[in-house]
């Protein structure tokens, strides 16, 4: 068996993928809040904001009506959206902030509507939010604000190769890297690490996968079934430490 390779965080993070997403409607308060009962220590989902300036968490970002064509988020104010689509504001009222929290950013404002939000509802909460974009670039702007900075990318794309993306991203200010679980190796994994940034991987939905990516060290896995999630987390890691300083 491989020897388990360190994380760079103390306790990593296991993000239920928009909630329990394989047991309740994904991105509901109902799928978070089950994440979260289920033992996971981080949530993540996507977000937009409306017109009104409201960051809401869905994942395709059209509101689909019975007839016609679906209306896009960016197009509506918070009052017209359904009421299964919870803003940022409701999650928080909800399951509080004692977790982390990973949001894909899904148009140029969000970034900013995000934060404003956690600082206000959660300040403590900043440096466990990471901000998610497949355009690194486009973080910049937020730097500096206490939230954690995230490429989101495939190992494809990385045309300069992974030792100059990494250096990159350091030099930036860019926080963590994350990638699909087929594009982790350890050796990778011991790369992101060496310039002190942070690895996260995806789609891990099987047991197996899951505790290869624990085993060589990432320091986030995402996954549908918070259950299957912990299972693997428990036997690699032991039970994930609570996290400190939270409402």
């Amino acid at each position: 068996m491989q020897q388990r390779l360190p994380s760079l965080l103390d306790t990593p993070i296991a993000f239920a993928h928009r909630g329990a997403k394989a047991y309740a409607p994904e991105n509901t308060l109902e799928a978070f809040a089950l994440g979260l009962k289920l033992g996971a220590n981080g949530l993540e989902s996507d977000v937009w904001v409306t017109t009104d300036g409201v960051p809401v968490l869905d994942h395709d970002g059209v509101v689909k009506r019975s007839l016609g064509r679906g209306t896009p988020i960016a197009g509506l104010r918070r009052s017209a959206l359904p009421a299964h689509i919870p803003s940022l504001a409701d999650l928080l009222d909800r399951c509080g902030s004692g977790y982390h929290l990973s949001l894909d950013l899904k148009d140029p404002q969000s970034g900013q509507a995000v934060i404003d939000v956690v600082r206000d509802a959660a300040p403590a909460m900043l440096e466990r939010l990471w901000l998610c974009s497949p355009q690194w670039e486009s973080l910049l702007p937020l730097r500096g604000q206490g939230a954690r900075l995230v490429d989101s990318t495939a190992m494809q794309r990385i045309k300069e190769g992974a030792e100059r993306r990494v250096a990159t991203l350091a030099a930036n200010g860019i926080d963590a890297i994350n990638m699909h679980h087929r594009d982790w190796t350890g050796g990778t994994v011991a790369l992101v690490h060496r310039f002190n940034r942070v690895a996260f991987g995806w789609d891990m939905q099987e047991p197996h996968i899951l505790q290869r990516g624990l085993r060589m060290g990432l320091d986030g896995v995402y996954c549908d079934y918070p259950d299957r999630m912990m299972d693997a987390y428990r036997a690699e890691l032991g039970a994930p430490a609570p996290v400190e300083g939270t409402t």
